[in-house]
């Protein structure tokens, strides 16, 4: 069976760009028949809030996202201490001693003599009093996974095969001086446990990738099929981000826009797909293929959101709307469809109800005020229909001489205030003969 995962940090409200890896491995699981996992990476006890979990479940749901199973990698710890025990009777783990301050300056001398940046593995050559002796100085070790030093290859099912050469690479740190995890460790122990057949991600985790591999075949699991896809940026090209304060999706959801916009967007744009309404995600999920993902950046333009989100709601049924249009208190199909046409986001329809219910200020030129009074005298009794406008509207050109501009403007700006708005004809009716003689002068 087909299992992914998409793994947040709780550390605050996701945005956009976090939206899209949660997407794709959706529709990635959707068109597989496969399994869904949320994996909470709440590790870092410092930053990891529930609130902020429980949030990246609402805004999930929002999206149309129903996770097959959760899990909380800070009630996994058994697993993760196992590994390391493992890794470190295996020879794969081994402690350092080096404060931050050390390394930095290894790290520039290196640089100043031409050689790479990499750790140079002094703390593999520490004997046992040696490290008694840092440790009765009150230093705490972190822990190296050392890696074999090769060309790892992988078939990335987006970006072709890749290579990722371990030897230019340091030995990753897996755990702090404290004790705790870093993010690599847990992440491979739980995609081993997991059972975890695909990761799918953004691309800035292929460098990633090879140290991965190595620790998940030093700990005898099966490495998944990796897939990584091009990154979401704003406008400006900048990449989305908690700590920039990239807009959340619950910022979007407050805001008024469509779920299924919001969905589209994070996860058709860099795509070979059209940015346009789509049914569902089922929908996408069946025609969105991973050869279809640009190998370039990905941005998302606002304004195309509001386009979007306009058509959505242009074609949403009277069904589909109902519920929403009774906690507005607003009823009726004929209100719905006279209005629709005229929405960006679904709460604009309240104001605009108003021009059938009022109260409306009306908008009245002096040089209009005669012909608006015969207007009013020349209104056709009642029943009204949707060819009410156009009769009425053709005896006045007829008896005016008015036409065009000049015969609809002052009609619409003094029945709605209003240049723009719904259409008239269907309008009309609505607002029924008496309502059109209080507005009229």
């Amino acid at each position: 069976m087909t299992i992914v995962r998409w793994a947040p940090s709780p550390t605050g409200r996701i945005h956009l760009g976090n939206a899209r890896p949660a997407l794709l491995n959706w529709f990635f699981a959707r068109r597989k028949g496969g399994k869904y996992v949320l994996r909470m990476d709440d590790t870092d006890l410092a930053r990891s809030t529930r609130e902020f979990a429980d949030g990246i479940e609402v805004d999930l749901a929002w999206l149309g996202i129903t996770p097959d199973l959760l899990v909380r990698q800070s009630e996994r710890t058994d697993l993760y201490d196992a590994a390391r025990d493992r890794l470190i009777a295996d020879g794969r783990l081994y402690p350092c001693y080096e404060t931050a301050g050390e390394l930095d300056r290894r790290r520039a001398r290196a640089r100043a003599l031409g050689r790479p940046p990499i750790y140079d593995r002094a703390a593999l050559k520490l004997t046992d009093e040696d490290r008694a002796r840092l440790e009765s100085e009150g230093r705490k070790p972190h822990w190296r996974f050392k890696l074999d030093g090769r060309p790892v290859q992988f078939e990335d099912l987006i970006k072709g095969p890749q290579t990722v050469n371990t030897a230019s690479m340091s030995d990753p740190v897996l755990i702090r001086e404290d004790g705790s995890y870093l993010y690599t460790l847990p992440s491979v122990v739980d995609d081993i446990d997991l059972a975890i057949t695909h990761v799918i991600r953004g691309e800035d985790h292929v460098s990633n990738t090879g140290t991965q591999i190595e620790i998940i075949e030093a700990l005898g699991g099966t490495v998944p099929i990796f897939a990584h896809h091009n990154l979401l940026t704003d406008a400006q090209g900048q990449g989305f981000s908690k700590r920039l304060g990239s807009q959340s999706l619950a910022d979007f959801r407050d805001e008024g826009y469509e779920a299924l916009a919001v969905a589209i967007m994070a996860s058709i744009t860099g795509t070979s797909l059209p940015v346009e309404p789509y049914a569902s995600l089922d929908e996408i999920a069946e025609r969105l293929d991973f050869s279809m993902i640009s190998h370039g950046s990905a941005r998302f333009d606002p304004v195309e959101l509001d386009g979007l989100n306009a058509r959505l709601l242009h074609a949403m049924s009277y069904e589909d709307a109902l519920h929403r249009l009774t906690s507005l208190g607003l009823e009726g199909e004929a209100i719905w469809l006279s209005l629709r046409d005229n929405l960006t986001k679904f709460n604009d329809i309240k104001d605009l109800a108003k021009l059938i219910t009022g109260p409306v200020e009306p908008v009245i030129a002096d040089e209009d005020r005669e012909f608006l009074a015969l207007a009013k005298a020349m209104l056709p009794a009642e029943p009204w229909s949707i060819d009410t406008w156009s009769e009425w509207t053709g005896a006045l050109k007829t008896t005016t001489g008015r036409k065009g501009k000049a015969l609809f403007l002052p009609l619409r700006l003094a029945l709605t205030g209003r240049h723009d708005g719904p259409e008239l004809k269907s309008l009309l009716p609505l607002v029924g003969r008496t309502g059109c003689l209080d507005r009229l002068p």
